[in-house]
C-alpha cells in the first residue's frame, strides 16, 4: 500500500511538470497567433512554479514574448513589459544559462534570433534619436553591437552600428564614448574621413586639445583629395585660439578653393578679434562679395568699421588742438557712416536681432539721423518690453 502510494505521488509530480510545460508550449502557439496577452499570462506561471523555473525553454518562450512586445501593433501589448528588448536579451541569455549541453545556443544561433534582435534594439535606437533621446539611442544601439559582437550572432557585422552609437554619444555628451565609437569607424575605414573630424570634436568637448589637432594633423597623407580636412583644421585651431596656424591654413584653402566665403570670413573675425580692423575690413568684404546674404558676415563687417571709428574717436580725445580735434572727429564719423550699410543690411537678414538693432541705434545717433533713430529705438524699446 505505500509503494502504491508513492507511485501514485510520482505520477501527479510527472503530470504537474507536464502541465506547466504544456504552459510553455501554450505561449508559443500564442505568440504566433498574436495573442500575447495570454501568452504572457502563461509565461508568468511558467517561470514561478517550480516545475519550470530553471528550464531553458521557459526563458525562451519569454524571449519571445519581449520581441513580439516591442513589434506590436497593439498599444496594450507593447505595454507587456517596460524594456521588452532588454528584458529579452535577459531571457535568451538565462535560457542559454540554464542549458549546460548548448542546445539551446545551437536553437537561438540556427534560428537567427539574435540577429532578428539586433534588428530591434536598431529600430529602437534610431526611434529614441529621431525623438531626441540621445541617452536611450546610446543604450539601444550599444545592446545592438553587443549583441552583434557576440558569437551568437549568425552574419555579417553591421559597421554602421558603431557610427550611430558615436552619434547618439556625442548628443548626449558622453564624449569618451563617442571618441571609442568613431575610433572603431576609422579602424574598419567607415565612411572614409568622417569618423576623424568626428573624433576631433569630441576630443575637443573633452578639452583635449592636443588629441584634437594629433587626430587631424598627417590626414593629409591618407586623405590627400579632401578639402575638408584644411576647413576642419582651421576651425580646430580657431576654437584653440590659435590664430597663427588657423591662418595659415586659410592661406592654403584659398589657394585651392578661391570662391569659398567662409574661408574670407573666417580670417576676418580672426582679424577682427586681434583688433586688425583693416585686415578685417578687407577680408570680409571680399566675403560679403561672394555671399552677400550671411548675416554674420555683414554684422562683423560693420562691426570692424565700428571699432576702428571708436579707436579713432578716442584717439581724437587727446588732441589739444581745436582744428586738429574736429577733423580727427570728422574723419571718425565718417568710418562710422562706412559701418551703416553693413549693420542695415544684417538687420534686413535678421529684422528681430536686437545686437544689430542696437548698433543701428547708436549709428544712427552719432550721423544725426533722427527719423530712423526715433523708428529704430521705438521697435528696440518694444522688444526688451516683451
Amino acid at each position: 500500500m505505500k509503494k502504491f502510494l508513492l507511485l501514485i505521488t510520482a505520477i501527479s509530480i510527472s503530470l504537474g511538470a507536464m502541465a506547466q510545460k504544456g504552459k510553455v508550449t501554450s505561449a508559443l502557439s500564442y505568440i504566433d497567433q498574436g495573442i500575447l496577452d495570454k501568452a504572457k499570462e502563461a509565461i508568468d506561471q511558467a517561470v514561478t512554479n517550480e516545475s519550470t523555473s530553471a528550464w531553458p525553454n521557459t526563458y525562451f518562450a519569454k524571449g519571445k514574448l519581449c520581441q513580439a512586445s516591442f513589434t506590436s501593433d497593439n498599444p496594450k501589448f507593447k505595454t507587456l513589459y517596460a524594456d521588452p528588448l532588454d528584458e529579452a536579451y535577459t531571457s535568451y541569455e538565462k535560457a542559454m544559462e540554464l542549458d549546460p549541453k548548448g542546445s539551446m545556443k545551437k536553437k537561438i544561433i540556427t534560428g537567427l534570433v539574435y540577429n532578428s534582435l539586433a534588428v530591434n534594439f536598431y529600430n529602437q535606437g534610431s526611434t529614441k534619436f529621431e525623438a531626441k533621446d540621445y541617452a536611450g539611442a546610446l543604450k539601444s544601439f550599444e545592446s545592438q553591437i553587443k549583441i552583434t559582437e557576440s558569437d551568437k550572432y549568425a552574419g555579417v557585422i553591421d559597421t554602421g552600428m558603431y557610427y550611430n552609437a558615436g552619434l547618439a554619444a556625442v548628443n548626449c555628451a558622453k564624449y569618451a564614448d563617442a571618441v571609442k565609437y568613431f575610433q572603431k569607424c576609422a579602424d574598419m575605414k567607415y565612411m572614409g574621413i568622417t569618423p576623424y573630424f568626428q573624433m576631433s570634436e569630441a576630443y575637443l568637448n573633452l578639452g583635449d586639445t592636443t588629441k584634437a589637432e594629433a587626430t587631424l594633423t598627417g590626414l593629409s597623407s591618407k586623405f590627400p583629395n579632401d578639402k575638408n580636412l584644411t576647413l576642419n583644421l582651421i576651425d580646430l585651431y580657431i576654437k584653440g585660439g590659435k590664430n597663427a596656424e588657423a591662418l595659415k591654413y586659410i592661406k592654403i584653402a584659398k589657394e585651392t578653393d578661391p570662391s569659398n566665403y567662409a574661408l574670407y570670413y573666417a580670417a576676418g573675425i580672426i582679424y577682427l578679434n586681434q583688433n586688425k580692423y583693416d585686415d578685417a575690413i578687407t577680408e570680409l568684404t571680399k566675403s560679403i562679395e561672394l555671399k552677400g546674404d550671411v548675416f554674420d558676415t555683414q554684422y562683423g563687417c560693420g562691426a570692424a568699421y565700428v571699432n576702428k571709428a571708436a579707436d579713432m574717436f578716442k584717439a581724437a580725445n587727446d588732441i589739444v588742438d581745436m582744428k586738429k580735434y574736429t577733423e580727427a572727429v570728422d574723419q571718425a564719423n565718417a568710418v562710422y557712416a562706412k559701418a551703416l550699410p553693413y549693420m542695415e543690411k544684417a538687420l534686413e537678414l535678421k529684422p528681430d536681432d536686437t545686437y544689430a538693432m542696437g548698433q543701428c541705434k547708436e549709428l544712427y545717433y552719432r550721423l544725426k539721423m533722427t527719423d530712423k533713430y526715433n523708428a529704430i529705438k521705438a521697435k528696440l524699446d518694444a522688444f526688451e518690453k516683451k
